[in-house]
């Protein structure tokens, strides 16, 4: 789908090389530039899943030569991610204005917690940081427990890798039509902000309330998981009434009055809660995930990555593969069957990526 689409990503770590990974899962040509010597970190900046499907070069981005080695392959590109804090990129010589000049249609998509302004654009940080302060972190648990949340998906993927990508398309579709190119300031707490309208929309309806554990989405009985016997979870979240009673006669519990009729009740949902929290203890997960199989009462089980790989629902849509074990691309489309591209090695296209630069630098040669 994005095939033609010429892709510069500077090494960073976690949201920006995810946003990478994503364009090239879509069939963009993303270059990836590797700083001299190993990873800082093993599994989140390079050699690792992220790089699947991109070419890497290695460029000491402060050194001259290598510097213009990276000007001429930003001319060459539609669009760059990088993930440093404010001020880096212009410091080596690469920010906005530089690659502007070597290519005005350029879409400059910046990576970070915080944004490009703001008092605390210079101050470090990671997911949980950036989604406390936000305000996405709010709902994230039960009532009296400590808010948590998956690793990285609300922040770093979501509010950031996401939107990203979102931008630079959107910017490339705009330099397309206008030969301008802009730069993309993607932070982290602008888009886990922005990923709350949807409970917003709820409150204003008054169906989320501030304090947790009093809103239809973070409160009820039938809207969280519960521990099993064997030491695993049930998910269960039967929102809508008939989906609800679906739930009950599952359980055997469609007659219960207290169930039965008091749903969208505040004050019976600890209580409700405590009732289910018992009853699931009693068998283990598989038991109920078995029980409500083909059931639309909205419950499912808590699978660890490995278990959903070989989920009948997943497997058949080859969502996991292995080894090793790593999502398939998303989103589908029709007449499609996409595969993860293979991890290079770091600087693997180097000598490739130099003898191309060098041939569309002759005389009478188009890029």
């Amino acid at each position: 789908m994005l095939a033609g689409l010429r892709v510069l990503e500077i090494e960073g770590l976690g949201p920006g090389p995810f946003c990478g990974m994503l364009l090239a899962d879509l069939g963009a040509e993303v270059t990836v530039v590797h700083r001299p010597g190993g990873a800082d970190l093993p599994g989140l900046t390079g050699d690792s899943l992220l790089d699947r499907g991109k070419r890497s070069i290695v460029l000491d981005l402060k050194d001259p030569a290598d510097r213009a080695t990276a000007l001429a392959l930003i001319a060459r590109s539609d669009a760059l991610i990088e993930g440093f804090r404010p001020g880096v990129m212009e410091r080596l010589g690469l920010g906005p204005a530089e690659a502007r000049a070597a290519n005005p249609a350029l879409v400059y998509g910046r990576m970070t917690g915080w944004g490009q302004t703001g008092p605390l654009a210079q101050t470090a940080g990671h997911d949980l940081a950036y989604i406390a302060r936000s305000g996405a972190l709010w709902y994230a648990s039960a009532p009296g427990d400590v808010p948590l949340t998956p690793p990285t998906l609300v922040g770093d993927i979501g509010g950031g890798a996401l939107y990203l990508a979102v931008g630079l398309l959107a910017g490339v579709l705009a330099a397309r039509a206008t030969g301008r190119g802009c730069v993309v300031d993607a932070a982290i707490v602008d888009g886990s902000a922005h990923m709350m309208a949807l409970v917003m929309a709820i409150a204003a309806q008054g169906g989320f309330a501030t304090p947790r554990g009093q809103s239809l989405l973070d409160g009820p009985h039938w809207g969280r998981s519960y521990a099993c016997a064997c030491g695993g979870h049930i998910a269960v979240q039967a929102l809508e009434p008939k989906f609800y009673r679906l739930l009950l006669q599952g359980l055997g519990l469609q007659d219960d009055p207290d169930f039965r009729d008091r749903q969208f009740d505040r004050s019976a949902w600890p209580v409700l809660t405590a009732r289910l929290a018992g009853l699931f203890a009693t068998r283990p997960r598989d038991h109920w995930a078995a029980l409500f199989a083909g059931s639309d009462a909205c419950l499912a089980p808590v699978l660890s990555p490995e278990e959903a790989a070989r989920d009948p629902h997943i497997a058949a849509r080859g969502i996991w593969s292995a080894p090793p074990l790593q999502p398939a691309p998303a989103p589908r489309f029709d007449g499609q069957r996409r595969t993860p591209g293979p991890v290079p090695a770091r600087g693997a296209h180097t000598a490739e990526i130099r003898a191309e630069l060098a041939r569309n630098a002759s005389p009478g040669r188009v890029s």
